[in-house]
């Protein structure tokens, strides 16, 4: 059912469509109500995943024609659930069946019947005006945070996660493989825990800089080697792959510790060979790591919401939804973007800059 206006006129919100392989549309439809136990959000912003774009292009067929995308949102309660309307809010895109032994205890991310806001089509996503979401899905960002980084938490979400699920101790020799958005996460999450020696080794000189202009030490495939002790002081023995082939799994085995703990988050090809010997001699520790857990994601949320200007290096483009086919036209067809943002109705009631030049 349509929701009215006063005058009893159905009131259209605008839609960013996935029509076909390198299309999409901005189409009208009306606002949707929420049911028990949802929550109807005035989208602010969204962030393009990877996710989106693999998908975008036709790399694979996680999604469908028609399809509505987005779950890296942020925006404001207008109708529905516990919080009040006006709150500043993300989603958690995971629903999950909610009585599963996994959701009992937080790790939602592992359900069998987990579905994802936005990935599955019956799920319609955070690119529109408007989203309605399960009000248990919905996390305050209460604090001062700039409004349009709410839009971060989910893949800062996803780093944190990461590098937990390779149980951090102090003094751990910290090695990031891939300096993109989720490696940039993952060197994040490891200052969040108090870790201070941390490398991060990428290609693209562009995202070299990014990760230099966070604080963070970077060195490419090709000097890591030599950065290794200099940086570290010795092997690491905690690794996050963050790109997931061949080749990065093999720059961890070589450049990390006996016993070392090696978590693979990245999902970049669907198999690869694996050397098992330097996994058994050495005794070292191959971890999977998918989404977040509900205490990860919650955590990240509140940090974000204490404010954290240096988020702003993230964000490189911002685009309003009518423009939003070529938002990812642009992404699609330039590898060196970090995180385009686009912006929904509501975001002109909101202190965001135009980043990336005119918007």
């Amino acid at each position: 059912m349509c929701a009215k206006d006063r005058g009893d006129r159905e009131r259209p919100v605008r839609t960013l469509v996935y029509s076909g392989p390198w299309q999409m549309d901005v189409d009208e439809r009306c606002v949707p109500q929420p049911g028990p136990d949802e929550t109807l959000i005035e989208v602010i912003a969204t962030g393009i995943c990877g996710s989106d774009i693999h998908g975008y292009t036709g790399d694979t067929d996680r999604r469908t024609n028609g399809q509505i995308m987005g779950h890296e949102v942020v925006g404001r309660v207008r109708a529905g659930g516990p919080l009040e309307a006006g709150t500043l809010v993300t989603v958690n895109p995971i629903v999950s069946c909610g009585g599963c032994t996994m959701c009992e205890c937080g790790e939602t991310q592992s359900c069998d019947r987990a579905r994802v806001i936005g990935v599955d089509p019956a799920l319609h996503g955070s690119l529109a005006d408007t989203l309605v979401a399960p009000s248990r899905n919905v996390v305050p960002l209460a604090g001062d945070p700039s409004v349009h980084h709410g839009a971060l938490v989910e893949p800062l979400a996803v780093g944190y996660h990461a590098l937990m699920r390779g149980n951090p101790v102090d003094g751990d020799r910290v090695l990031v493989i891939g300096g993109g958005p989720i490696g940039q996460a993952v060197a994040i999450a490891a200052r969040r825990r108090g870790l201070t020696r941390v490398l991060v080794s990428e290609p693209m000189a562009s995202r070299r800089t990014l990760v230099d202009a966070l604080g963070f030490a970077t060195t490419s495939p090709e000097r890591i080697a030599a950065d290794i002790p200099r940086v570290l002081g010795d092997r690491a023995t905690l690794v996050v792959d963050a790109v997931g082939v061949a080749a990065s799994m093999s720059t961890a085995l070589t450049h990390s510790s006996v016993r070392a703990r090696i978590v693979l988050v990245g999902m970049g090809s669907p198999s690869m060979p694996i050397q098992p010997y330097d996994i058994t001699v050495a005794e070292r520790s191959v971890i999977g790591s998918y989404c977040y857990s509900t205490l990860h994601f919650e955590d990240t949320a509140r940090w974000v919401a204490q404010g954290r200007p240096e988020l702003d290096l993230l964000i490189d483009h911002t685009f309003p939804l009518d423009r939003g086919a070529e938002a990812f036209r642009t992404v699609a067809a330039d590898g060196s973007r970090n995180k385009t943002l686009v912006l929904s109705a509501a975001a002109a009631l909101e202190d965001i800059p135009t980043i990336g030049g005119p918007a």
